[in-house]
């Protein structure tokens, strides 16, 4: 599994959180989205490299804005 992470703004509750979940988790090969409001952060556990366009697609899908790739930290 490759991990990966995503700034995102906008997100201010569990909603914004769960439309973020379900738009990113429905990408080919993720396994697991985890969506931290207050950080502005979203990490993704995916069996491959994911395209930065299409998760970016898939956020602004879900109404937020995409801000970039940012480091994980453990």
């Amino acid at each position: 599994m490759i991990e990966h992470g995503y700034a995102v703004s906008g997100m201010s509750c569990g909603h914004c959180a769960q439309s973020v979940t379900d738009e990113v988790a429905a990408l080919p090969g993720v396994a697991e989205v985890d969506v931290d409001v207050p950080a502005g952060r979203v990490r993704v556990r995916a069996e491959a490299a994911l395209a930065e366009g299409d998760v970016r697609a898939a956020i602004e899908e879900a109404g937020f804005t995409y801000e970039g790739v940012v480091d994980l930290v453990p």
